[in-house]
This record gives structure tokens, sequence and C-alpha cells, in this order.
């Protein structure tokens, strides 16, 4: 069955790389570590397919370096996400990998699960309603990096939304877009900028909370190329900072943060990864108060910790 799902569901590695999506990169070295990071996305949604137990799934996520294991559980939870969609007398799969070796990658798990949407024609609440009520909104985000790095002209260039996203929704899949600007553009400050510049001006703050959380999390860059980001995104810089810091909480709490990510934390967030990820922690809105919140609690907890790095830039 594994074989047979992999053969119907398959994606072959050479559909992440760059030459084979026509992304521009000017750097080897930043090329070969997102195309790596790729790679290891293709190995866990494979490995999900063919896996006929949780463990077997488990043990050959283990084998995925701990710096990129949380692109391989990425990938797993597409693919989880599509068999529980497809298969409606089994629809455990996403639920049981997050009650077991996905738990430590929650956050990255969720995100998976919504590049489903983009492979199946189906009602986004259908997929929302099974996921967690607080992190369930990263799937959109998952949605919006598919679109953006499968289909760069027509979501990018074209600035195209699916039209079955309403409201909310339409903000974390630009979240997701921006993150895909991370690979469509190399890595370059000054193209990652313009292109994000082409989008009208409401647009534009979600696609750089994005970009800062794939500069965060992939990484590939070095100091001069974060600090160019920075100035390039100007009055955004509190939301390269807020991305920043959901991808430190999301390796803070797997236990592989990276030098990247403590670089990328140290010069958009102003501090440690682990602080970073410890604001995220504070910022969590509770649930009684979430509840009464005229904006989704997602949103809530997004504006505090935007507001906190506002604040600490201010006083620096």
């Amino acid at each position: 069955m594994g074989r047979l799902r992999r053969k119907i569901l398959g994606i072959a590695p050479d559909e992440v790389l760059f030459a084979r999506r026509r992304f521009r990169c000017d750097e080897d070295a930043i090329r070969e570590r997102l195309e790596e990071v790729g790679r290891s996305f293709v190995r866990g949604y494979t490995a999900a397919l063919e896996a006929d137990r949780a463990d077997d799934l488990a043990a050959r996520l283990e084998l995925v370096p701990r710096e990129l294991r949380g692109f391989a559980c990425e990938g797993a939870g597409m693919a989880l996400a599509l068999l529980d969609l497809l298969t409606p007398w089994r629809r455990d799969r996403l639920r049981g990998f997050l009650a077991g070796p996905g738990a430590a990658h929650v956050y990255i798990v969720h995100i998976g699960a919504g590049w489903a949407l983009a492979r199946l024609p189906v009602d986004p609440g259908r997929l929302l309603s099974r996921l967690d009520p607080l992190l369930g909104w990263l799937a959109f985000d998952g949605y919006g990096f598919h679109q953006g790095f499968f289909h760069w002209p027509r979501a990018v260039v074209g600035q195209e939304v699916p039209g079955r996203l309403r409201g909310y929704a339409r903000r974390v899949f630009d979240h997701g877009l921006g993150r895909s600007l991370w690979f469509v553009e190399g890595a370059d400050p000054g193209r990652i900028a313009a292109a994000i510049e082409a989008f009208p001006a409401r647009r534009q703050p979600d696609l750089w909370a994005g970009v800062g959380l794939a500069c965060a999390y992939a990484g590939g860059v070095e100091a001069a190329a974060i600090t160019a980001l920075r100035r390039a995104a100007g009055g955004s810089a509190p939301l390269l900072a807020q991305g920043a810091a959901f991808a430190a909480t999301a390796r803070v709490r797997a236990g592989n943060s990276t030098p990247a990510t403590e670089l990328a934390c140290g010069l958009l967030c102003g501090c440690s990864a682990a602080q970073a990820a410890a604001a995220c922690d504070e910022a969590l809105p509770g649930v009684p108060e979430a509840a009464a919140a005229p904006e989704p609690a997602f949103e809530v907890w997004r504006r505090r910790i935007e507001l906190r790095f506002s604040l600490e830039s201010a006083h620096s």
C-alpha cells in the first residue's frame, strides 16, 4: 500500500530544485542549503506515504539530521493530512502523529497539513476543524507557501489568492507566501523587498512576517544579508522579528535550534532564540480572553509579539 500511495501521490525529489522551479539565486551555498531544505521535506513526505505504522515513520524521520528534521515533519504533516482526507475509513493519522513523534514539531506539522489544501479541492474548514484551535491557522500558512513555491508566477507575480479562502485565512496565506519568497528570490534582500513592494500595502505586513520566519528557520545567509533585510523592511522590521520569533519557538520546542536561528534572532529580535521563544510563550492569549476577542486568537498572539518587538526596537 505504501508503494501504491507513493506512486499516486508522490513528489519527485527534483521538484524542489531551483532550476526546476526557475528560482533566482546568486550564491551556490545558499541554493544548496535551500534545496536541501526542500529535499528534507520530500523525504518526510515520502516516508509518511510509505509507512503503515507510526513507529516506522518515527524511525525514518529520526534518520534526517536534527536541524533538518522539522522540514521532514512538515512533509509528513502534508502526507498524513492528504491520507486522512482521502480515506474516510481512517482519519486519525495526523492526530496520532501530533500526539506522538510529531508533538515536538507541532507548529511545523500544522503548516505541512495545509499543503494538502493545495492538492485537494476540499473545503478548508474541513481540515481546520481537525486541527488545534490556535495553531490550526498555520495550515493556511502552508497553503500560501505551497502556492508561492510551486506556482510563483501566479501567486507572487500575479498576486493570486485562492478564491475559496475568506477573511482572516487570506492573511495567514500571505504569511506563507512571504516565506516562499525566501526561496523564490534566493534569500536576496533586495529582490525580496522589491517583490513585496509590488503587492498592495494591505498585504505587505504579512508577507514581511513570513520572510522573517523563513530567514530564522531555513537560514542560509550571513549577518550582512540579514542586516540588509531588516533595513529593506523599514517600518515592517517588527514583523520580521515576529516571524523570526515564531521560528525560534518552533526550533526551541523541538530542541533543534541552529546557529542560523540564533543569528537571525539576534539581528531581527535583538535577543537570543531562547528569549524570542519565551516572548512568544508569554504572549499566548488565554482561552476565555481569546474567545471574547473580535479577532482570531492566532492574530491576537501575532500582534502581541509584534508589539513586544516594536517597543524594544523603539527603546534600542
